[in-house]
């Protein structure tokens, strides 16, 4: 049947022939054609599905072996992955120990971190306090050793020392005295204490009483000493002692001399006696030049002073230099109060700072010893 599909599907029919679309009722043959046409069309039909009936057995097959390698791919991927959970387990394990003991490497670090700091920290402790025991301990033995050369070449009230006081002399031995003595501002008030101890002793008791507000200001600056003019005790004395007694004429020098006296640079020395002939030295000459450099009036300088290192010398009359050595006696107190050099009470303390700035008012006054 196939073979005859075939060999009438390649000869096509003639040209002309036309069959009827609808067949007309007195044509006996029309059913004779349709049934050959239907049983014509049948056989390819059952063909076709034959095929299609093996096609879709070999799709379920297809289906199946796929659904089963599938299967198999899926369990495999499954058992990898459970693996690969146990290794990640046992990696997160491992890297929890390592933080673990990181943590505590790095704690244990700290700790000896901080432990090295904290005795480097005690050691430099220990170490400045010992720098500071030591500078103390200089201060105070060259602060001996300076009072201890000013009791050696500083005359006394009671044993005078005639080299340094050239009026205790003779005329005649004074003309040829050679050469002059120097003495710091830092040892003028040990040469000050010195000198009253003996000489300025009262006839009659004094009496004495402590100012209150005057005795908080000094307990204050007690309590933490610097040179700071700032602070109302050093603000007060400066206000009415310091700056009124080293007020002169020349104001210029005058500042000059309040900053040498405050850095502690100042140099008074005596004024060396010119060389004359015996019997031709006059009274007035026999203490140097005429005039002062401080106050501009015509007075007899017997002594001079320098300004830190600037080599430079003014003669000054006794006045003036009562004045300078009054100032100069007071901030050597608070020096040596500041350095820890006076063992002493508060109220001695005070009163010998109250001392010294009777000194001060006394020599702005005018009132200096005759032997200025």
């Amino acid at each position: 049947s196939q073979v005859s599909f075939e060999e009438e599907s390649q000869n096509p029919p003639s040209v002309g022939h036309w069959k009827p679309l609808m067949p007309s009722k007195g044509d006996k043959e029309e059913p004779e054609s349709g049934c050959q046409d239907a049983g014509g069309v049948h056989e390819p039909q059952s063909t076709e599905q034959l095929n299609v009936s093996r096609l879709r057995s070999s799709s379920v097959e297809i289906r199946e072996k796929g659904s089963e390698f599938l299967r198999d791919e899926l369990h495999k991927a499954q058992k990898e992955l459970k693996l690969k959970d146990k290794e990640c387990e046992r990696l997160s394990k491992v890297r929890e120990q390592l933080e673990q003991e990181l943590e505590e490497l790095t704690a244990s670090l700290f700790e000896e971190a901080h432990k090295m700091v904290r005795e480097a920290n005690t050691k430099q402790a220990a170490a400045e306090k010992q720098l500071r025991e030591a500078r103390g301990k200089i201060d105070m033995l060259q602060a001996e050793v300076t009072a201890l050369k000013t009791l050696v070449i500083t005359s006394t009230p009671s044993s005078p020392n005639r080299e340094l006081h050239p009026q205790l002399q003779s005329p005649s031995k004074a003309g040829f005295r050679k050469g002059h003595g120097r003495n710091k501002s830092t040892s003028s008030a040990m040469v000050s204490a010195a000198s009253q101890s003996v000489a300025s002793e009262p006839v009659s008791r004094e009496c004495k009483e402590v100012d209150s507000i005057l005795f908080a200001e000094f307990q204050a600056w007690k309590e933490s000493p610097t040179l700071d003019k700032s602070c109302s005790f050093l603000d007060r004395i400066y206000r009415e002692d310091v700056r009124p007694c080293l007020d002169f004429t020349k104001q210029e020098l005058s500042e000059l001399v309040q900053v040498a006296v405050e850095q502690n640079t100042l140099t008074i020395e005596p004024v060396a006696s010119q060389t004359v002939p015996v019997g031709k030295v006059a009274a007035e000459e026999c203490g140097g030049p005429k005039k002062c450099a401080l106050s501009g009036l015509p007075r007899t300088c017997k002594h001079r002073i320098m300004l830190g290192d600037s080599g430079n010398y003014y003669y000054i009359s006794p006045s003036c230099r009562a004045r300078i050595t009054a100032v100069c006696n007071f901030f050597t107190y608070i020096r040596y109060i500041q350095q820890g050099l006076v063992r002493q009470d508060v109220e001695p303390m005070y009163w010998e700072v109250m001392r010294l700035r009777r000194e001060m008012c006394l020599a702005k006054l005018g009132f200096y010893p005759s032997e200025m």
